[in-house]
């Protein structure tokens, strides 16, 4: 159970630091002042869960690891991540199509978390629960301004959502660590979110003006390890320095 318990809490975490490392990059380039402060400010958010969460991991392994190992110090077959979190970034209405997808994910994931039986998990998503709350209502206004906007911003935003709308599939199916984690009470069944969060999304996504694209194929691997090939050049920046300097601390 514990090491169940332990992947659990870490998958958590890299959802959380490889889509902060992402939204990251547009620090200093998103189009205006106040979206470059709020889009820096979710990465920022969705870092410092990824730093709560791994160190609630590296307690549970109980190896002398903590959080800047299992961010700094695991190649990428050892990254558990979705892979909708490490794709490429896009243009603006790419990246804020994804987080809005992802945001509808984790604010029923991490208001369900809030109950678990590991009282430390349900701290942790008591905190994350609010930040969720914003990301998904500030995304969830930008895809219906921009899928309403204009000719050219609704062609961006519906190209953006059939291209990743396939990835979106992976969040809810479950595997043996999330089957042990919600017979525990620790977790939650990744497909018991799946119908209110596809009725949610369908459902704004409709005032946007756009369409959910036909369920004709989907991507998974990535909590097996098995990413894409975007997942490297991600971790060889984010690890660089550590990698160069090693012992160094968050």
């Amino acid at each position: 159970m514990n090491a169940a318990h332990f992947e659990y809490v870490q998958r958590l975490g890299d959802n959380a630091l490889i889509l902060g490392q992402r939204l990251s990059e547009w620090c200093g380039h998103s189009p205006f002042l106040e979206e470059d402060i709020a889009m820096a400010n979710t990465a920022l958010d969705l870092i410092g869960r990824a730093r709560m969460l791994y160190s609630h991991a590296a307690a549970l392994e109980g190896k002398g690891r903590d959080e800047d190992a299992l961010a700094y110090g695991r190649d990428e077959r050892q990254f558990g991540n979705f892979l909708i979190c490490e794709l490429p970034n896009g243009d603006y209405a790419a990246t804020l199509i994804r987080q809005y997808l992802v945001d509808a994910y984790h604010h029923a994931l991490y208001k369900a978390l809030c109950a678990s039986s590991d009282a430390t998990l349900a701290a942790i998503a008591g905190k994350a629960v609010k930040e969720c709350a914003y990301h998904l209502r500030r995304s969830g206004d930008w895809v219906v301004r921009l899928g309403d906007g204009t000719a050219d911003s609704h062609a961006r935003c519906q190209a953006a959502l059939d291209e990743v709308w396939a990835y979106t599939a992976e969040m809810f199916n479950g595997d043996a660590v999330d089957d042990a984690m919600a017979a525990a009470g620790i977790g939650v069944a990744p497909a018991s979110m799946a119908a209110a969060w596809r009725d949610e999304v369908e459902a704004h996504l409709a005032l946007a003006t756009l369409t959910a694209p036909r369920d004709d194929w989907s991507a998974s691997g990535g909590r097996q390890g098995l990413h894409t090939e975007h997942m490297g050049r991600l971790l060889a920046e984010l690890q660089f320095v550590q990698r160069a300097y090693p012992g160094q601390k968050w």
